[in-house]
């Protein structure tokens, strides 16, 4: 069975999440439908990582398995017509070969966090951006965020649903970045790692807004980690304003 690699837009806000569910909306599961409308199903695709209800994706990876052997390009155009009017896009599609998942083949993961630091509330980007109606010092996140790099048992910022077999995981990134917008600021989280916990990335983000509003320090976000306690960490942050940025393989299969 000829098998492809789908590179994935979506807008998590109407979806209960990535995942297939019996009786919630999912990502996976509109794709699956819309699958199922070019050849009887049913289909399973496999993808490069689960995201939470209300999170968003503009890099999620996954694959499937069709019987027929579609040109790429006619076969994204097809889904594309099949999801609509779901805020869900086949934005690049290519022929991998039948052993390549999306999943077990990820050498990397990246998230982006937007947070939107202004009094009034969000318009455009309401429900994909995290607001918060009072200054942030960048300087003081960034010092939190440094220390989180690298190789720890991150217990403390891992939900206590996370299936993970261990808490250690190696965080290749946290860096933030400023943008100045009218009568505010937008910070990007971006965030690098191989693998993640559930909830790390909110969880981190929840907490290194506590030091940017000065209700912690750095020192708070080395004490917590250290913890390695749940109870130790900070507010987790909501959804929105959470993105599966990119997926990184040995090689780019949409190259």
């Amino acid at each position: 069975m000829p098998r492809f690699a789908l590179l994935i837009e979506y807008n998590g806000s109407p979806f209960s999440g990535w995942q297939r569910q019996n009786d919630q909306p999912s990502v996976q599961g509109a794709i699956e439908d819309a699958l199922a409308k070019l050849e009887a199903g049913p289909h399973t695709i496999g993808a490069a990582g689960r995201t939470d209800a209300g999170v968003h994706g503009f890099g999620q990876v996954a694959h499937c398995d069709l019987l027929q052997d579609w040109d790429p390009f006619r076969l994204s155009e097809a889904l594309n017509f099949h999801l609509k009017p779901l805020p869900v896009a086949i934005v690049n599609c290519a022929r991998v070969d039948d052993a390549w998942h999306a999943r077990f083949d990820a050498l990397e993961r990246r998230y982006l966090f937007k947070l939107v630091s202004r009094r009034a509330p969000l318009t455009f980007d309401l429900g994909t951006a995290w607001r918060v109606n009072h200054p942030l010092d960048a300087g003081a996140m960034q010092a939190a965020a440094d220390m989180l790099i690298g190789n720890h048992d991150f217990t403390t910022f891992r939900s206590t649903m996370c299936q993970a077999k261990s808490p250690i995981k190696t965080l290749d990134e946290l860096r933030i970045e400023t943008i100045a917008r009218p009568n505010g600021m937008e910070f990007h989280f971006h965030v690098r790692a191989r693998s993640f916990l559930h909830n790390q990335v909110r969880s981190f983000v929840g907490t290194l807004e506590r030091v940017g509003a000065g209700a912690w320090t750095p020192e708070d976000v080395k004490s917590a980690l250290a913890a390695k306690d749940r109870a130790a960490c900070g507010p987790v942050s909501p959804p929105d304003g959470l993105y599966l940025a990119a997926v990184r393989y040995s090689t780019d299969p949409f190259a």
